[in-house]
């Protein structure tokens, strides 16, 4: 058993631990409210701006598609891997690893692949492979529309040069605190309308749909990056509380452990000098 001041040691070591990982609890549980809000607001407006695409690409010709929707035999992949720039988060980057070399080695097998990162963790995790086109981690230090559209517009200007023939989002999508789903998302080309029979067209256009659908086609694209970048943002903090709050209720079960070994210990010890006394005082009797 080990000695009183090894198991005293060990308690304040644990303690401290478990105030650094409640502390990180609490200020992800604070940061999460105001990600989980601004994706919540968010996704209507998403949702309708591509149910409003996709209305009036029905009614467009096959020969008036946008250059964003041009389909082409896929030889060269994009993939755009959102992570986050810190760690402590349980499995939120891994996640995003793996399904990245699911990419890698699975779907896009004997393609010629490149990665566009997003997060210095997924950044650290492929930068040995040569495959990273560029790394714009820097966009979580200020995270608005604009910022992101710049990447958006640079992915799409490569898309129409030729450089990429389909390009994929990896992202954890927000669900609750504790659930982060991995998605994987065609950005580009646009994915067709499969059914159009429960389309409403019934607008009327001005100037003219093929004008409505090019302004549109840009400005929604750049807010799925947005919304999968605003999802990852809110799905880390999730993330990280919950994997604080486990390391918090891990430490105080620990902490608890150590005070009833302490306490275990010292009793054993104090008895033990009992009888050390108990027996001196017998001797001395004799």
């Amino acid at each position: 058993m080990a000695n009183l001041k090894e198991i005293r040691n060990r308690i304040s070591s644990v303690s401290s631990t478990m105030q650094i990982t409640s502390a990180m609890k609490m200020v992800s549980a604070a940061k999460l409210k105001k990600a989980q809000d601004a994706i919540t607001a968010m996704r209507p407006y998403s949702n309708k701006l591509t149910e409003l695409l996709q209305s009036l690409s029905a009614t467009l010709d096959a020969d008036s598609g946008s250059k964003f929707a041009e389909q082409r035999e896929v030889n060269k992949v994009l993939i755009v891997a959102i992570s986050s720039n810190r760690g402590l988060a349980g499995a939120f980057n891994s996640n995003i690893i793996k399904q990245v070399n699911v990419l890698l080695s699975e779907t896009y097998t004997g393609k010629e692949v490149s990665i566009l990162t997003i997060g210095k963790k997924v950044n650290d995790a492929f930068k040995k492979k040569s495959i990273i086109i560029d790394n714009k981690s820097d966009v979580f230090d200020d995270l608005t529309f604009d910022n992101v559209a710049e990447i958006a517009e640079m992915i799409m200007d490569k898309f129409v040069d030729g450089d990429f023939d389909r390009v994929e989002l990896v992202y954890n999508s927000f669900k609750n605190a504790a659930t982060q789903i991995v998605m994987t998302e065609q950005f580009l080309p646009i994915v067709p309308v499969k059914n159009n029979a429960n389309v409403n067209l019934d607008y009327i256009f001005e100037p003219s749909k093929q004008e409505i659908v090019e302004t549109l086609i840009p400005k929604s694209l750049k807010t799925q990056l947005f919304k999968a970048i605003r999802d990852s943002f809110a799905s880390e903090h999730g993330a990280r509380m919950t994997a604080m709050h486990k390391a918090t209720d891990n430490a105080t079960e620990l902490r608890d452990q150590l005070k009833l070994t302490y306490n275990k210990a010292r009793q054993a010890a104090i008895t033990n000098e009992i009888l050390e006394i108990v027996g001196g005082a017998e001797a001395l009797n004799n």
